[in-house]
C-alpha cells in the first residue's frame, strides 16, 4: 500500500469538562456536555458567517486514539464479536478523525459554544462545515 503523507494542522482546540477517555460518552446523545471550540487567530475570517443556531459538522483529530487498531468489540463489549473498525464509530483507527454534528449556541469572536460534544478537553479541531439541507446556498 502506498504511504503518501498529507499535512493537516489544527485550527483550534476543544475546551470541555471531559478530561479523559473514560469519562467521555461514546456518542453525543449519551450525556455529552456543552463545550467551547476555541480557534486560532489566523482562521478568524473563516468564522465570520457562523451564528448561534447553526448546525455544523466538526472534524477533530482524536489525538489520544490508538492508530494501529483495525478491529474492535463494538462499544467495548467483549460479548460482541470483533468488528472491522471501519464499520464502527470507534475513536481507535488508522486515521483518528472525529466527526461531530453539533449546534452552535453562542459565537464570541474566536470561541464557539456548542451543545453535546463528546470530544475531550484539548482535542485538536481540524475543520468546521455547515450541515446542508435542500436548497442550501452554502
Amino acid at each position: 500500500m502506498a504511504r503518501d503523507v498529507y499535512t493537516v494542522r489544527p485550527i483550534g482546540r476543544v475546551e470541555s469538562t471531559l478530561v479523559d477517555r473514560s469519562s467521555a460518552p461514546r456518542q453525543a446523545d449519551e450525556g455529552a456536555p456543552d463545550a467551547w471550540l476555541v480557534f486560532e487567530e489566523e482562521v478568524r475570517a473563516g468564522l465570520g458567517d457562523l451564528r448561534a443556531g447553526d448546525e455544523v459538522v466538526l472534524l477533530t483529530w482524536l489525538d489520544r486514539a490508538g492508530r494501529d487498531v483495525l478491529s474492535v468489540h463494538p462499544r467495548g463489549d467483549r460479548e460482541r464479536p470483533a468488528t472491522g473498525v471501519f464499520s464502527t464509530r470507534s475513536p481507535d483507527r488508522p486515521n483518528p478523525i472525529g466527526l461531530h454534528r453539533v449546534v452552535l449556541t453562542a459565537v464570541d469572536g474566536l470561541r464557539l459554544h456548542v451543545r453535546n460534544l463528546e470530544a475531550i478537553d484539548g482535542t485538536p479541531i481540524l475543520d468546521v462545515k455547515p450541515v446542508l439541507g435542500p436548497g442550501s446556498e452554502r
